[in-house]
């Protein structure tokens, strides 16, 4: 949980500090790369790292993503100018992807298939929490300290996190399984396709045109290294994207359905915040509860959610929870102008109930189809597809967003540009013209948001199975049993010894007396 926060932590807790970063180093032409690099570099590392999980354990893997993450910190606190931070905000998103990953895998593996919901609902609670908070940190730390401090406060956390996972990891002994060379080609070619995917994704429409040279070219680059993936893993022993991800039905309904909910999830997380300042006249902290009420609801319907998928399946509680979603996304360009922040806030609050509802049955259901051996793998695969999701989404709403305000304002338009420029409502000469297209902007991208939802509501329909293909539950049991005794073992082991050392330290003292047996005289 200690890891789960640091990651989600840094994935945010940049975006108040910029000012002040872009004042001490310079660069305010590429910080955008702060959030880019380190996003890029976390996503593309997943499946690595889930391969290198089912090849090697998760302890080493953790371990190693821990030590990553933790040197980019402290670099990125002794930074010296924008590139050096750029760089190690990238070696920060190494260790992030190791982080993600590899907590979610070994939930499956040390809880069994009734207690997962309980703890997955715990790392949803850590993960929205600390992406919700994040900014407000950031903004602390920077207003009484100094913006280096948001790096360096990871140190002492993650120090902490680093020495319970080396004292208290025990992972089960397994039969050892041969072996290959790691697909090193492979490995190579996701970085670079899905390195130049993403970067076209993040930075079209921002940094240069969407039809320029540049945008163009990371585009083409991208697909032929998406090529070179499918020719490499076909052909590698071992591979680090393996074909069965693919071809299984249950996995790949899961990796499409959650790739959609990377869609759905950029309506409130990065339009909502613009929508209640602009329009609502909120302030931004005031804005950002209105975006956090979500991270109440969904924690305690992923808790809740094992009592319905016991019920009726893993799917049909999927399809219950984001049909749920699709509708609330659906009422919300019916919401009044300018209405009140409640309303909202009351949406939001039943978004993340619903959400909760759809995501954990899918991780919870995907994990127990598969063995210990294919699991970081599958983990990774899932994740992977969510956070391409939220990335095609961020473009694609934001090319939405744009377009729409372009029609009402008549010309080009930027969202980001119009909600600054009514931060200073006096040097514009229409602000309530203004607040209308901004409205409609979001109303446009929540309308785009419920198209998703429904679309992932398809792909479980056509293509999940009705039943996922579960392990039995004695065979997911073994592995916790397995890591009970083992640890029950180094405790006898340490009582043994201490017993033992106890026992040498009274022999060398005085020799005990002897004992003496009274028993009742007889009475006859």
């Amino acid at each position: 949980m200690l890891v789960m926060a640091l990651a989600a932590l840094d994935a945010t807790i940049v975006s108040t500090a910029v000012p002040q970063i872009v004042g001490a180093l310079g660069g305010f032409s590429v910080f955008s790369w702060l959030f880019s690099g380190y996003l890029l570099a976390a996503t593309v590392t997943l499946p690595v790292y889930g391969k290198l999980s089912d090849t090697f354990g998760r302890k080493p893997v953790l371990i190693a993503g821990s030590v990553l993450f933790l040197a980019g910190s402290a670099l990125c606190a002794l930074a010296w100018d924008m590139g050096s931070l750029i760089a190690f905000r990238v070696l920060q998103g190494l260790g992030g992807g190791a982080l993600q990953g590899t907590v979610q895998t070994l939930a499956a593996d040390l809880y069994p298939l009734k207690q997962r919901p309980k703890i997955q609902a715990r790392l949803s609670t850590v993960w929205a929490t600390s992406a919700v908070a994040g900014p407000a940190v950031g903004g602390l730390l920077t207003a009484y300290a100094d913006w280096r401090w948001i790096f360096l406060i990871n140190l002492p956390v993650g120090a902490v996190a680093l020495w319970l996972i080396v004292r208290h990891l025990h992972e089960p002994v397994r039969a050892q399984r041969p072996r290959h060379r790691l697909d090193w080609p492979g490995a190579l070619a996701v970085f670079a396709a899905g390195g130049a995917l993403l970067t076209a994704l993040v930075q079209g429409g921002v940094a240069w045109d969407w039809l320029s040279a540049p945008s163009l070219a990371l585009f083409a680059a991208g697909l032929a290294g998406a090529g070179a993936v499918v020719v490499i893993e076909r052909r590698a022993t071992d591979p680090i994207i393996p074909g069965w991800v693919w071809r299984r039905r249950t996995i790949a309904a899961v990796n499409l359905a959650l790739g959609s909910l990377g869609l759905v999830m950029v309506a409130p997380t990065v339009f909502l915040p613009t929508y209640a300042q602009s329009v609502l006249h909120l302030a931004p902290t005031a804005a950002g509860f209105v975006l956090s009420v979500m991270t109440l609801s969904w924690p305690v319907s992923a808790a809740l959610s094992q009592h319905v998928y016991r019920r009726i399946g893993f799917r049909n509680t999927a399809m219950t929870g984001i049909g749920a979603a699709a509708c609330v996304l659906f009422a919300f360009p019916l919401l009044p102008y300018p209405g009140s922040a409640w309303q909202p806030a009351l949406l939001m609050l039943l978004l993340g109930a619903a959400l909760g509802l759809f995501q954990l049955p899918l991780i919870v259901g995907v994990q127990s189809t598969v063995g210990w051996a294919e699991r970081g793998t599958t983990t990774a695969s899932v994740l992977f597809c969510r956070q391409i999701g939220q990335t095609v989404g961020a473009a694609l709403f934001g090319a939405v967003a744009n377009g729409v305000l372009s029609a009402r304002l008549g010309g080009a338009g930027s969202l980001d540009a119009v909600a600054e420029s009514l931060d200073a409502p006096h040097a514009v000469a229409d602000p309530e013209r203004l607040r209308r297209a901004v409205d409609a902007a979001v109303d446009a991208v929540y309308v785009g948001a419920a198209g998703a939802a429904l679309l992932c509501l398809l792909v479980l329909l056509f293509l999940a199975p009705r039943r996922f293909p579960v392990l039995q539950e004695q065979e997911q049991e073994q592995d916790q049993e397995q890591t009970q005794d083992q640890e029950q073992a180094q405790d006898q082991e340490q009582q043994q010894q201490q017993h033992e050392r106890e026992q040498g330290s009274e022999e060398q003292q005085d020799p005990p007396a002897p004992r003496v047996r009274l028993e009742k005289p007889r009475t006859d």
